[in-house]
């Protein structure tokens, strides 16, 4: 064979499909830089720190269902990651996360920037191992990417020291081949036609619909089953996905991630069932569970971990939601003919009061949120990309105000650590070149990852931008206030403004060689989103909006 670790561990990303790494390197990493020089395969994207790249990987793995790769520094390169690869393995992201070590020669006297990495990975991923030869190399890789997609799938992380990327494989070192599994695990028989008894039995059933829905490609299988029940359908608590299309009839849009509000959506139904939806993650502790005692539940989902995880599920079915709900949905068929034109109408009464409420402050200054978000839906184009993490400008409206009509039309912020939007939309942007990409995000959030806008403008990536900007991280300023102590008799909040001085987005655009436009009414954001969508370059667009808590 004659070739170098460097060159070798190419050679297999490549014939694991691996069309791009993401990285930002160091002196751990330089062997692997250095073998790019004569790579004609695979593309290195640079990420100006580890939270972009790791947010770029997330982002692609999501957008293509491929395996990612991003490449980290060493121990305070991997340090720095941790919050997008939280993030990541929320999503259930299949991402080969690897980080340069120090050589193995001199690991034990604990050099600079050394640490046990696969320990330090090991809590967020499915698999973690540090290599510690040539000869294991292939195996390890080709065990991290089957491991990675193999659902449920997740991030896993391989620590890679540098002299085995520079070490010279033997002559006779099998390099394998990838392996597969195939997905589509139908659930047990029995399980499923008792859900179906369930289903059949039940007079007020509510449905829940979770990412693993758009993962396993069941968007299709997902409606024809709602329709069949005739039961409204709302997002998981934490909603990543597209999960089911935002412009039919029985869409009833997304819960409180507070238990009592919770609490309060399922109160009348008399049966729950949850479709690849996480039961119920709650934001913030209140004293109250999110479902009443023995509330009947079918659950179907293809990670065993969340089935009856928080909630004993009367029908559990282990199985991919596009295999499995054909069969469950012939069970049912016809059964939910009774009710579908009453819950269509509640669910319609409910979107027309919506936007009622939306009109209503069209005109306010500063601009409402909701106001915003309702004319940006009217002017989306039908194939754009959405990544969004509004927070409190979105909260509990956003999926009822944009389109997302397609299971790759919407991606939120699943693992809820804030940062996400510009390096998603970036790998998005790379995934889906010609397709209209925009980010909406807030003026705090935004701040997390702000290199991202450099990844951007070298890589011409003409994805939209549009910054909520309050000035404040409000929504903390609500769930404090909600304390009902000194910040709610005072109306002061510590260290919640973000003033003195005033965030420059316009500068901070221009400084990473971005365009930007701040307007100042509703009227003006539409012409200049419009006009960002025809543009082949980045655009951020900063919108004022109320800071009222």
């Amino acid at each position: 064979m004659t070739k170098a670790g460097k060159h070798l561990f190419l050679d297999i990303l490549h014939s694991e499909g691996v069309e791009i790494i993401f990285g930002n390197p160091g002196t751990t990493e330089l062997p692997l830089l250095d073998a790019f020089v004569v790579e004609d395969r695979l593309r290195y994207v640079l990420g100006l720190n580890e939270v972009v790249v790791m947010g770029m990987a997330d982002g692609w793995a999501q957008a293509t269902g491929k395996l990612a790769v991003c490449n980290l520094h060493a121990a305070p390169g991997l340090g720095n990651a941790m919050g997008m690869l939280y993030n990541a393995a929320k999503a259930g992201a299949p991402v080969l996360v690897t980080a340069g070590q120090q050589d193995m020669s001199i690991r034990l006297t604990e050099p600079l920037l050394w640490d046990d990495l696969a320990t330090m990975a090991r809590p967020l991923c499915k698999w973690s191992f540090e290599v510690s030869s040539i000869a294991e190399l292939p195996r390890a890789v080709r065990r991290a990417a089957k491991v990675a997609l193999t659902a449920p799938t997740g991030p896993v992380f391989l620590s890679i020291p540098g002299d085995i990327l520079n070490a010279i494989a033997p002559d006779d070192l099998d390099i394998g081949a990838p392996t597969r599994i195939g997905p589509a695990v139908r659930g047990d028989a029995g399980e499923v036609a008792k859900a179906a008894d369930l289903i059949r039995a039940a007079t007020n059933p509510i449905i829940f619909a979770g990412d693993c829905i758009a993962n396993r490609d069941a968007f299709a299988e997902m409606t024809a089953f709602a329709e069949a029940v005739g039961a409204p359908v709302y997002m998981e608590g934490m909603a990543n996905r597209a999960t089911f299309p935002s412009n039919h009839p029985l869409f009833a849009g997304t819960v409180p991630r507070m238990t009592p509000a919770l609490r309060a959506a399922t109160r009348d139904h008399d049966l729950v069932i949850s479709i690849g939806a996480d039961l119920l993650t709650q934001s913030q502790a209140t004293g109250v569970e999110g479902l009443e005692p023995g509330k009947v539940l079918v659950h179907l989902d293809d990670n065993p971990w969340e089935i009856g995880k928080n909630f004993a599920a009367t029908a559990a079915i282990q199985g991919c939601p596009k295999a499995t709900l054909p069969e469950l949905t012939a069970l049912v068929a016809g059964c939910g003919d009774g009710r579908r034109a009453g819950n269509v109408a509640r669910i319609a009464e409910a979107k027309a009061a919506l936007l009622a409420k939306a009109d209503a402050v069209m005109d306010a200054q500063p601009m409402d949120p909701m106001a915003v978000l309702k004319r940006l839906g009217e002017v989306m184009p039908d194939d754009a990309i959405i990544i969004e993490e509004l927070l409190s400008s979105g909260m509990n409206v956003v999926r009822s105000l944009l389109p997302a009509t397609r299971p790759d039309s919407w991606f939120g912020m699943r693992g809820g650590g804030i940062g996400v939007a510009l390096p998603q939309a970036a790998a998005m942007q790379l995934a889906n070149p010609g397709r209209p990409v925009v980010a909406l995000t807030g003026d705090g959030s935004l701040m997390y990852s702000a290199a991202a806008l450099w990844s951007l403008a070298h890589y011409k990536l003409p994805v939209v931008t549009i910054v909520f900007n309050n000035s404040s991280y409000r929504i903390l300023k609500q769930r404090t206030r909600a304390i009902g102590d000194h910040s709610a008799r005072e109306g002061v909040f510590v260290a919640m403004d973000l003033e003195n001085p005033a965030i420059d987005f316009m500068a901070l655009a221009a400084a990473h060689g971005v365009h930007g436009v701040r307007v100042d009414s509703i009227a003006a954001l539409i012409e200049a989103f419009q006009t960002a969508l025809a543009s082949d370059a980045p655009t951020l667009i900063e919108v004022p909006v109320a800071r009222a808590v």
